[in-house]
């Protein structure tokens, strides 16, 4: 990726590999470190608004007989 070129995550409502929904946004760029991460809210309790490193949004995860993507567009 260069600087300037972000990468690209569909915005709409992702599950989590834990079950939880989330409204996703899109991407932002850290002010100082332009490090990216993708921006979202939860769909449940307070609704609070998070962003993740995207390298982490979009890992494979193996953990508790679970092997796929962390989060995955539903909608």
């Amino acid at each position: 990726m260069t600087h300037g070129e972000l990468p690209h995550i569909e915005p709409g409502i992702y599950e989590h590999f834990k079950g939880q929904r989330y409204e996703v946004f899109g991407i932002a760029r850290h002010s100082e470190t332009e490090e990216v991460f993708v921006s979202y809210r939860t769909l449940y309790g307070d609704h609070s608004l998070w962003v993740r490193p995207i390298a982490m949004f979009i890992e494979h995860v193996e953990r508790d007989g679970y092997s796929g993507p962390r989060f995955r567009r539903v909608e």
